[in-house]
């Protein structure tokens, strides 16, 4: 078996706040992968003194020893109870009912000899490579299915970064925070859902189970990561993989700071920020 991971921050002056680790038992069967981006919330009262690198440590390194260690339950049970840990370990001193109290996205795996399991919450993306070499995507798209109205607001907002217009980017891009903030973790199932508080959103999350047989390698990626296939379009995700298999996942991530840094006012390659945080873990199961 082989595991490769890499994490970097966007922006080398702030903390990471993305999550990747993988679980190996003694008995040398099976394993544990865990990934996590946090939401970067705006700069105002998020209600928490603790901040998104503390939660995603702490609700990674839940999920990772849960899914290691309870066989018994399934992946979007270990998620609900890490979701409850993390909560408990910090309710008494947040606010954990405000809209922006820390979350992430979640990506996990796990196997055995006879099967792997998958979940995948908002929009990190697990890669399954299948016996016969076809890769298939794992995704929650619910992110990407925003209304038309809420689509138009982000891409109004992308205009006015791409042309300097500095004045009114401000409101604008405080109207669409608020517009996808309604949107997340809503209780009519009209949104999309990521993991914060409350540990009924685990039920939301995209799940599945194959033969392990049929899995000859798995590949989890932040949003960050998966630029270099979604935003960038350097390739497919079965290209995404190869690069990775051939030349590590530091180098998938190197290739994503180039074509950043070739578009540093993302004029051509239209996205939320210029430089995002990026994890990924390549675990060859075959």
């Amino acid at each position: 078996m082989r595991i490769d991971m890499t994490t970097e921050p966007g922006d080398p002056q702030r903390p990471n706040e993305d999550y990747v680790s993988v679980a190996l038992p003694a008995s040398g069967w099976g394993g544990a992968l865990v990934l996590l981006d946090g939401v970067t919330p705006p700069r105002e009262d998020v209600g928490c003194t603790h901040g998104v690198p503390w939660f995603t440590a702490r609700l990674g390194s839940a999920m990772l020893e849960l899914s290691g260690s309870r066989r018994d339950m399934t992946l979007a049970e270990c998620l609900a109870a890490a979701i409850a840990r993390t909560a408990e370990a910090h309710v008494s001193t947040c606010d954990l009912s405000h809209i922006r109290t820390p979350q992430a996205t979640v990506v996990a795996a796990r196997w055995d000899e006879d099967r792997v399991e998958h979940l995948v919450l908002s929009d990190s993306a697990l890669l399954v490579e299948g016996d016969d070499g076809e890769v298939t995507p794992v995704l929650d798209r619910r992110l990407a299915e925003l209304p038309p109205s809420v689509r138009a607001l982000r891409d109004h907002v992308r205009a006015l970064r791409a042309a300097g217009e500095a004045e009114e980017l401000a409101a604008a891009r405080a109207a669409y925070v608020r517009a996808v903030e309604g949107l997340r973790n809503a209780p009519d199932g009209s949104g999309f859902y990521t993991a914060a508080a409350d540990p009924a959103v685990a039920e939301r999350a995209v799940t599945g189970t194959l033969p392990r047989a049929r899995v000859r390698a798995l590949l989890a990626l932040t949003d960050g990561a998966a630029r270099w296939t979604e935003t960038f379009r350097l390739g497919d995700w079965a290209g995404l993989l190869a690069v990775v298999r051939k030349e590590g996942t530091g180098a998938l991530v190197s290739r994503v700071r180039t074509a950043e840094s070739a578009d540093p006012d993302c004029v051509a390659f239209r996205r939320g920020k210029p430089h995002d945080d990026a994890a990924l873990a390549l675990a060859e199961l075959a």
